[in-house]
């Protein structure tokens, strides 16, 4: 039998995945980072840039809107063009996310009770910039801050090609901060020179990235603790492998250490799509990265669509797609519980929510999806609580009832600031 690229693991053998996003050593590192560009701000932050290659001496730290206006008019037309339908599906659903969380008002003895959605006043989105540019990353983060109704919204990211500075102005960024890693992270949590200090802090990013968001998380929200991506495939005999094999390799061109996942219904299926895994890294041009990734990844071999639903739970997988037939797919869509973004239809591939369906590509790992959501709308937003009491007789219960549990508690200011209201 031909050597085998997803090497095979059992069904009982599937571990719960619990992976931490950053280790020890590089969590360290950050934090000092951070605490040199919080204490040293404008100075500190160009220092961090210039010395990982961010930036040239004398380059500039920010590129401001007319600069990003510039790019985007430069971009030629056929690529501005599926930024801007890519930006308007974005926008649909994060506006159809924002308008169905409503603000609420319940009656209270003597007064009612409510709560409002706010959003924050500024926003920090990271945008990667590394081995590729990632003007959906942008599109991503920004837009969906707008459609929160954020007045301010900055980009982070490292060495900015052109479609990433026209990304940023179609979505409807103010500037845009020409750094990466644990620097940039601080300068938007903290401010520098002329970065303003955000309230929320959002987007993917290398271990330095998620390691700085870890540090700054008691300072400023941010959305999630992201490690490499994952991808788990969910195929039975009527998928076809080429297609699997395609999905898989496509995650795992992301990072040496993303997780490809296949869980076969049966013993023909998984050898299906190894070989064709094999065939398709053979050609592909980020086959290096990939195939490191792929050696991270495994098979597991399963009987029927129960067993996938239980094996799914246990990864927890970033993105869980599923290539089964109607039945097998309504099968295991109903049993499965956790997963940050799920993927079903003879042709809905999880590529397609990389770049641009709607929901955001920004989604938990690690097995967090287990309690994280992915990056919406929500995650520049607040529900801001209010208390309004005005009829001083049909609040008698509720005063009463404040005295009563003050005392419980053997806090008497409490209970003589209620009995005021008697």
């Amino acid at each position: 039998m031909a050597e085998r690229t997803l090497r095979r693991v059992r069904p009982d053998d599937v571990p719960a995945t619990r992976r931490g996003a950053v280790d020890a050593a590089t969590l360290a590192s950050a934090s000092a980072i951070v605490d040199d560009v919080r204490r040293g701000g404008e100075a500190a932050l160009r220092a961090h840039a210039e010395r990982l290659g961010d930036l040239a001496p004398g380059d500039p730290l920010v590129i401001g809107r007319d600069a990003l206006a510039a790019a985007l008019a430069a971009l030629p037309a056929a690529r501005r063009d599926v930024l801007s339908r890519t930006a308007a599906r974005i926008r649909a659903f994060a506006e159809a996310q924002r308008a169905a969380l409503a603000d609420v008002r319940v009656e209270v003895p003597g007064g009612l009770a409510g709560h409002a959605v706010v959003p924050v006043d500024r926003a920090g989105c990271y945008a990667p910039g590394g081995r590729f540019p990632l003007p959906s990353s942008v599109l991503m983060t920004v837009v969906a801050a707008r459609a929160a109704g954020v007045p301010s919204v900055w980009v982070a990211s490292p060495r900015p090609a052109p479609v990433t500075l026209a990304a940023a102005a179609l979505a409807g960024a103010d500037a845009l901060l020409a750094a990466g890693g644990a620097h940039a992270i601080a300068a938007l949590a903290f401010g520098a020179g002329p970065v303003p200090a955000c309230d929320a802090v959002v987007g993917p990013g290398n271990r330095w990235v998620t390691a700085a968001k870890q540090v700054v998380s008691g300072h400023v929200r941010i959305d999630m603790l992201a490690g490499p991506s994952e991808l788990v495939v969910v195929a039975d005999g009527g998928a076809d492998p080429a297609l699997v094999a395609a999905d898989l390799l496509a995650q795992a061109e992301h990072d040496p250490d993303a997780l490809p996942v296949l869980v076969a219904i049966g013993e023909a299926v998984a050898d299906a799509v190894d070989a064709e895994v094999a065939r398709q890294l053979a050609t592909l041009p980020t086959a290096g990265t990939a195939a490191a990734a792929v050696a991270n990844g495994f098979a597991v071999v399963v009987r029927d669509a129960a067993g996938a639903a239980a094996v799914c739970d246990r990864i927890a997988p970033e993105h869980l797609e599923l290539a089964l037939d109607d039945a097998a797919g309504a099968d295991v869509a109903g049993r499965v519980r956790h997963c940050g973004a799920l993927f079903s239809g003879p042709f809905g591939g999880e590529v397609l929510g990389d770049y641009g369906a709607g929901p955001s590509h920004v989604l938990p790992t690690g097995g967090t999806a287990r309690h994280t959501a992915g990056l919406s709308v929500l995650d520049f937003l607040r529900v801001r609580t209010w208390l309004d009491v005005r009829d001083r007789e049909a609040a008698r219960p509720l005063v009463e009832d404040a005295i009563a549990l003050a005392r419980m508690e053997g806090l008497e200011g409490h209970a003589r600031a209620a009995e005021r209201r008697r």
